[in-house]
């Protein structure tokens, strides 16, 4: 669980959010409400996976840069709403979950959120609610009679992310229709238990922000506001979080310490500090410096690094960044002796590999030679023995020079595997079978 630190931002929150770039859209007052009082504000998370991804992240340090500035955050994990689905954004309705399985996913989810948010500070402590606490209880004939009865057909169907759904070849169901008033009636709900009056999320969510805060306004009289944020993503105008393996997750079960480290380390010159400002807790005089940095020395790569290293420690922890930044460190030759056979195995995913029996290690091992042969780094024995003896062989990076050496299992990582290099960046790795 986080300890909150208050962030040494310019102003308030909201002149936080400008000069970070992540405010896409708010309600006409809300500046002046956020300069002037402390707030309650709550921002939902699907939990239609076990595990949020980076494209959550944004929304994650939005609520806890609200926490930071003095005022109340809940975040709503939606066992209710997760249950029906949210066609924003979708050009397909989502797969239906059951109950089970949403409330397995709601204890990943929990987890990673108290990586950001503090629920232990007395002043204004985190929530985190799931709203199939009341939406589980609601009955269909009293939510149409006195919710339904606020929304008119016309209203919901000029909403963008119905009307695209209307054009698209499947249409939308009934159930994913009814998604707008269901989230409208949390924002309602939260409003009357905890006072909450802002609610955030992504750019996509602003109608049903906007449904939510005039449901209030019909029902109870109330005034409530909206914030949305960008939808990132990368100079190529691609989905942030997207790569050619897949979703980046923020369970280290889905994607790897180092996978993760990796993602942030090989972010483009022009996002990078775009990045900075979402995804860090860094000043402004910090980012400047670093803006400037990439003008005149982006080779150095400087920005990358102290992104990669705040957001992996943040997301994994100071242990697992540790072990992320010591595997980085393999590629360019470092000592990989305390690694584990797992670790390497994702190092060295897009190397080429041999598979070779277990059988040939035991005893007095395979000859250096008949192995840089077999694996297929060289060509031949003869080049094998040319590279060993000119220096240019390496065992799990430590150079092997002798022509006559040979390699037992006790020089394996983990009784799994080797990792053969030739020159600097050459490598090849050895599976034991």
């Amino acid at each position: 669980m986080t300890k909150m630190i208050p962030e040494t931002a310019v102003g308030n929150v909201f002149d936080a959010f400008v000069w970070r770039e992540m405010l896409y859209h708010a309600t006409p007052e809300l500046e002046a409400v956020l300069a002037t009082e402390k707030v309650t504000v709550y921002i939902g998370f699907d939990p239609t996976a076990a595990s949020l991804h980076v494209g959550s992240l944004l929304p994650m340090m939005a609520l806890a840069r609200l926490q930071r500035h003095g005022h109340n955050p809940i975040a709503i994990v939606g066992g209710g709403t997760g249950l029906i689905g949210d066609p924003s954004g979708k050009t397909k309705e989502r797969q239906l979950l059951d109950a089970e399985q949403v409330e397995f996913n709601l204890q990943g989810i929990r987890s990673q959120l108290s990586r950001f948010l503090d629920f232990e500070v007395a002043t204004n402590p985190a929530r985190i609610i799931n709203n199939l606490d009341w939406l589980g209880s609601v009955g269909v004939i009293e939510f149409l009679r006195d919710v339904g009865k606020h929304f008119t057909v016309n209203y919901m169907l000029a909403k963008e992310s119905v009307k695209r759904r209307l054009e698209s070849e499947d249409g939308i169901s009934y159930t994913e229709f009814t998604y707008l008033m269901l989230q409208a009636y949390d924002y309602l709900v939260l409003y009357d238990r905890f006072g909450c009056t802002l609610q955030a999320g992504g750019s996509d969510q602003w109608g049903n922000i906007l449904a939510g805060a005039e449901l209030i306004r019909r029902m109870r009289g109330g005034k409530a506001h909206g914030l949305v944020f960008p939808l990132v993503t990368n100079s190529a105008g691609t989905k942030f979080g997207k790569t050619e393996s897949g979703t980046v997750w923020l369970d280290p079960a889905l994607t790897s310490p180092y996978r993760f480290y990796q993602f942030w380390l090989n972010t483009d010159d022009h996002d990078v500090v775009p990045y900075l400002k979402y995804f860090t807790w860094l000043t402004k005089d910090e980012i400047d410096a670093l803006a400037e940095a990439v003008e005149a020395a982006p080779e150095q790569r400087l920005a990358q690094r102290t992104l990669a290293d705040a957001v992996t420690c943040m997301v994994h922890g100071e242990a697992a960044f540790s072990r992320a930044l010591q595997a980085s460190s393999v590629l360019f030759g470092a000592e990989m002796s305390e690694l584990t056979a797992a670790e390497i195995f994702d190092i060295f995913e897009d190397v080429p590999s041999a598979e070779m029996a277990r059988t040939q290690f035991e005893g007095e091992g395979l000859g250096m030679i008949d192995l840089l042969a077999s694996s297929g780094l060289t060509a031949s024995k003869g080049e094998a023995r040319r590279l060993l003896r000119g220096g240019g062989v390496y065992l799990n990076n430590n150079r092997f020079s002798d022509e006559q050496g040979r390699v037992t299992l006790d020089d394996s990582i983990g009784g799994q595997v080797f990792v053969l290099r030739k020159g600097q960046k050459n490598y090849r790795i050895v599976r034991i079978m």
